[in-house]
């Protein structure tokens, strides 16, 4: 992962004693490209602009590539079905997520990785790759689950619910947020940001907070004492918590 980072640095034409241009140069390039395939609105790709540096800066390209399979989920699962999402009037808006959405969700895997930075404790990496599988599980789940069950079920009586409400699951979302997390911490490993012994421990937290957040959606977010975006918050802390406590 080492020489693929200088790789890059030295396409970049900047080497390893500038190692902020090369996040700064990164950075630019991917939100201009998430925002032109509208997978964040203007807004969006602000904040999304200071996750990906902080995260670049903090853990590496290690940490940058299972960003972006955060994103590809996202943007995918987001699209498909997207007219049944319509007609239930759960679609999300094509003009892409919104800065809070994009803080909610990338925001503790951001702080994780400048803590990482800071003490270099590699339980952080574990918390920033728990906690984007998280991300990634939570939308894929969601977005899947709208698309092609037509029974979800509230998680905590399991009472058949409309699709989109809060708090409510269904085989086929969560097994495909399940997915989800497997895919972007096999990433995490691939990239070097974990060792493999730590993968089953990163899907494991990722799945925990992706039921944590179905939890707080039901009880809380129903009751309005929550709102979509502290849920998602949430989740992902969660999920880095549950990483450590695993370790």
């Amino acid at each position: 992962m080492a020489d693929l980072t200088r790789t890059v640095e030295t396409l970049a034409g900047l080497g390893p004693a500038r190692p902020l241009w090369t996040a700064l140069i990164v950075t630019v390039v991917f939100t201009t490209l998430a925002r032109w395939v509208r997978g964040v609105s203007f807004s969006g790709a602000i904040a999304g602009a200071a996750v990906c540096f902080v995260l670049y800066v903090g853990a590496g390209f290690g940490a940058f590539v299972p960003l972006v399979s955060v994103f590809v989920l996202t943007w995918i699962s987001t699209r498909f079905g997207y007219r049944r999402k319509e007609k239930l009037g759960t679609a999300e808006k094509l003009d892409g997520r919104t800065a809070s959405q994009v803080l909610a969700n990338l925001a503790v895997a951001a702080s994780c990785a400048g803590l990482s930075a800071l003490t270099a404790k590699a339980l952080f990496l574990l918390a920033v790759s728990a906690a984007l599988s998280e991300a990634a599980a939570d939308t894929v789940s969601s977005e899947l689950g709208q698309a092609r069950s037509a029974k979800p079920r509230l998680i905590t009586t399991w009472a058949e619910v409309a699709a989109g409400t809060d708090g409510g699951v269904s085989w086929t979302g969560t097994l495909a947020g399940i997915a989800a997390a497997f895919v972007v911490s096999l990433v995490s490993v691939s990239t070097g940001l974990l060792p493999l012994k730590w993968l089953g421990i990163s899907i494991t937290a990722a799945v925990a907070g992706m039921i944590a957040d179905s939890l707080l959606g039901a009880s809380l977010e129903r009751r309005k004492l929550l709102n979509n975006d502290a849920v998602n918050f949430l989740g992902t802390l969660v999920a880095a918590g549950t990483a450590f406590f695993l370790v």
